[in-house]
């Protein structure tokens, strides 16, 4: 989020922000203002600072469980993009990380949610990097988005990276519109490649 933050700010004025909606596409399961909480830190970095309509930013709700807040997450995202519930919706844009693993979102190696192709946002409540209570779009959503952008910095992330381009279809990461999905590497995590 700290790579992207200046070039969206930057040109604010050129941007019709009442349009934008901003969903997470993943979350833990934390109080807003907790320092896991993704929704906090992109406050903090970008959305303090932007003039998207507060009710236009959607957060998880931390008082429900992870998955009554799925449940009510994709409901929020079907009200905003028109969805039925079956065909998962068409987002504009999705910026994603990775992390060392080769996880997005909170889809993590081996993991059954990798399947899953009924929910558009599903829970998890074992993730293998804490905190372990999150939710998460799910892949159907991530394959239907008009753009994927991955951001990757460091070298802690090259051999991964590697990897993906390799097409090595065990990590989350290569399995996200293959060939399609736009990757923002640094020096470092581009080193191996």
């Amino acid at each position: 989020m700290q790579l992207v933050a200046p070039a969206l700010i930057a040109r604010q004025q050129e941007t019709d922000w009442s349009k934008w909606h901003v969903f997470f596409a993943d979350e833990r399961c934390v109080p807003l203002d907790h320092a896991d909480s993704n929704y906090g830190a992109a406050k903090k970095v970008l959305l303090d600072k932007l003039p998207i309509p507060s009710e236009q930013i959607v957060t998880v709700n931390p008082d429900l469980s992870p998955s009554e807040a799925a449940v009510v997450y994709q409901e929020r995202l079907g009200a905003v993009t028109g969805g039925d519930g079956e065909a998962p919706p068409v987002l504009d844009c999705v910026l994603l990380g990775m992390g060392p693993d080769g996880h997005t979102c909170s889809l993590f190696p081996g993991h059954s949610l990798l399947d899953e192709d009924k929910k558009w946002v599903a829970s998890i409540e074992d993730s293998p990097k804490p905190p372990p209570s999150r939710i998460t779009l799910t892949m159907p959503v991530l394959q239907a988005a008009r753009k994927i952008c991955f951001v990757s910095t460091g070298e802690g992330k090259a051999d991964m990276l590697k990897r993906i381009m390799d097409g090595d279809q065990a990590i989350p990461c290569a399995v996200v519109q293959p060939g399609r999905a736009e990757w923002y590497v640094d020096t470092a995590a581009a080193s191996k490649l």
